[in-house]
């Protein structure tokens, strides 16, 4: 069986506001208050996926999930006059974030020779931690072949998980056998540290991975303090290739070492401080990047167009390609609605390694499915949502619609 990468893009919902619920998300907290585009911010998502599929990529998708959350406003009491923080997380259209929605170990890796997935139980921010079933039932539609996939309900809410966004995977190939690395943070610094040791451990077992080819690393608090609240901030890896910025890991040689003691190959490519400050990383999400292997055998980084931006990223970049480096090209793209709320190409992703014919091919993009979907995102999304209409009834009614007439014209009904 031929397996390959998938990237699973969150469509953006359209819900899509700036209301500032993610304490230590930097650009999130910047553009509280400012009026959103949830039209304008799926389409350039969908743009991004299309940008893909025309390099030769597989691309799926997952759904917004239902908003308001109705269910979360009673579980709160509100009886009409509830506001802030509260109220807009039930409207929340954070899902579009979908390296938050699972963690996925692919089948060479695991004990039984399945694909497993483990939804984020997200449990640090509320308009996060009350995602996690809805985002089960997408998975569980998508990958619901017993013989290949199994998806496990998320762990304990004692213990916080982000999901991918704290996971790399290091492989020969995406479908050989390969070394899992878990990010974790340590708590008490200035923002939380939203991954637990103990959640990432607690997915490895449950995923029945090799303890020799595992490795759990802890992510630099400093990083967390400049607003890295994801490792995926400050590194991505894709097969051998680990790229990262110099102050990614509490110890970057440490952390670097323990890598090469269970996966031999690893290749780092190390931006360093004094090339582009951590700051500036962060900034313009140069890390939060899609690393991605072209059917060519090169491999390309898709960044957000802001890193083009700044002229010390840039710079750095383009002297990264000249060096002949395994990073072959960089992709710039248009994602700058997801980016004002704090997400980059790599947090609109899910990467999931399976044969493309094992998963519901509802879930899965191709060029007609990309056109339906920008119709109905043309016609029914909000063009503009303005901070005060949080909470109408009006528009309540047509974001409901929206996403209904999206779940219709691709045949998911299943999870009105």
């Amino acid at each position: 069986m031929s397996l390959v990468e998938i990237n699973f893009d969150g469509i953006v919902g359209p819900s899509h506001n700036y209301a500032g619920l993610s304490l230590g998300n930097i650009a999130s907290a910047s553009h509280k208050g400012d009026a959103s585009f949830p039209r304008a911010a799926a389409l350039q998502g969908i743009a991004k996926m299309r940008g893909n599929m025309e390099r030769g990529l597989p691309q799926g998708f997952l759904l917004p999930l239902p908003r308001p959350n109705y269910g979360l406003l009673r579980d709160l009491g509100a009886d009409g006059s509830l506001d802030g923080p509260l109220l807009a997380a039930a409207w929340s259209a954070s899902s579009m974030w979908t390296a938050n929605a699972a963690t996925v170990s692919p089948a060479p890796d695991t004990g039984d020779g399945l694909c497993h997935l483990t939804p984020a139980n997200l449990v640090t921010m509320l308009h996060r931690g009350q995602e996690w079933r809805d985002t089960k039932r997408q998975l569980d539609l998508a990958f619901a072949d017993p013989r290949h996939f199994r998806v496990h309900d998320a762990v304990p809410a004692s213990f916080g998980d982000e999901g991918a966004a704290n996971h790399m995977r290091f492989c020969e190939g995406h479908g050989s056998p390969g070394v899992e690395a878990f990010v974790w943070g340590r708590q008490g610094g200035k923002f939380p540290a939203r991954q637990h040791e103990q959640a990432s451990r607690a997915v490895a077992r449950l995923h029945r991975l090799d303890p020799d080819a595992c490795v759990f690393i802890e992510q630099n608090p400093e990083a967390i303090a400049a607003g890295a609240f994801h490792n995926d901030v400050v590194a991505v890896a894709n097969e051998r290739v680990l790229f990262t910025h110099a102050r990614a890991f509490a110890d970057q040689q440490g952390a670097y070492a323990a890598i090469r003691a269970a996966f031999p190959a690893l290749e780092v490519v190390e931006v360093p401080e004094d090339a582009v400050s951590l700051e500036e990383a962060i900034r313009t999400y140069l890390f939060n990047a899609q690393l991605l292997t072209l059917p060519s055998g090169e491999m390309a980084l898709v960044v957000p167009s802001e890193c083009q931006d700044s002229p010390s990223v840039w710079s750095w970049c383009e002297k990264m390609l000249a060096s002949n480096g395994p990073i072959r090209k960089v992709i710039p793209v248009d994602v700058r609605q997801s980016m004002a709320n704090g997400g980059g190409p790599a947090c609109l992703r899910l990467r999931v390694v399976a044969n493309p014919a094992t998963v519901d091919a509802r879930f899965l993009l191709d060029e007609a499915k990309a056109t339906r979907i920008e119709a109905v995102v043309a016609e029914m999304w909000p063009e503009r949502i303005e901070p005060s209409e949080i909470g109408s009834e009006a528009l309540a009614e047509r974001v409901i619609d929206a996403r209904e007439a999206l779940l219709g014209v691709l045949a998911l009904d299943d999870l009105l």
